[in-house]
């Protein structure tokens, strides 16, 4: 295998399939069946969602929400989809632990982490739910953030598109995809992969991030087994 330590990092609107809003039962079953066959593998996995099929705290002003209480809302909608997915996870027989970067202990651990490694250690599937902890920071940057801090070998974006490309390629058929890019060439392009914050995070760290269609039945598994799956980003 390629990677022996991954971060997943999942939108929450993915959890949504085609409804408009909450969380589509199969797309969490099919989801789930794709981490057991990484996990069988025996790839340490982590995983980071969203929380947008819920709340997005940055829509909150617009209601007349502080901008800090909505984003602690939206951190909350992320341990909801977390919690989701680990019930998932655990219903078809894999190990799990809920880490969260607030406390909430009668449901979750707190982010601790020396401990979310022995847990990665003994095979359990890691979740980081409510982001950093702190507001001003997307879920994207948690990401990036707890990759760094666990070991992780890459991100790995899914996304509902299959790599990064020189355009949207749902608005202009004619973009084309990149296989491989490099860091300064994703800057210089101003292409959108991760906010900012998050990007520049892998970047400084040298940690490699692979954008990829979540969708595609087999996708993740060949990642993990050194496939060309998406498009990688590296240093070079």
């Amino acid at each position: 295998m390629k990677y022996k330590r991954i971060l997943l990092k999942l939108s929450g609107e993915s959890l949504m399939g085609n409804q408009k809003y909450g969380i589509d039962p199969e797309v969490l079953s099919r989801y789930s069946a794709e981490i057991k066959e990484v996990a069988k593998l025996g790839t340490q996995i982590a995983i980071v969602i969203g929380g947008g099929n819920i709340y997005r705290g940055m829509q909150a002003e617009s209601m007349g929400i502080d901008r800090v209480q909505g984003d602690y809302m939206g951190m909350l909608a992320t341990v909801i989809n977390s919690m989701a997915l680990q019930s998932a996870l655990e219903n078809i027989g894999l190990y799990t632990r809920l880490m969260s970067g607030i406390k909430i202990e009668q449901v979750c651990e707190p982010f601790i982490r020396r401990r979310a490694i022995r847990h990665l250690e003994k095979n359990r599937i890691v979740i980081f739910g409510a982001g950093t902890g702190n507001p001003y920071f997307t879920t994207d940057s948690a990401a990036s953030l707890r990759a760094i801090e666990i070991g992780a070998e890459a991100v790995l974006k899914g996304t509902r598109v299959d790599g990064i490309y020189t355009a949207d390629p749902e608005i202009d058929p004619s973009a084309k995809r990149f296989s491989n890019i490099s860091f300064a060439d994703v800057y210089e392009k101003k292409l959108n992969v991760m906010d900012m914050t998050a990007f520049t995070l892998c970047r400084e760290n040298g940690l490699p991030i692979i954008v990829f269609d979540m969708n595609k039945p087999g996708n993740l598994t060949k990642i993990v087994q050194g496939e060309d799956v998406g498009t990688l980003v590296t240093m070079d």
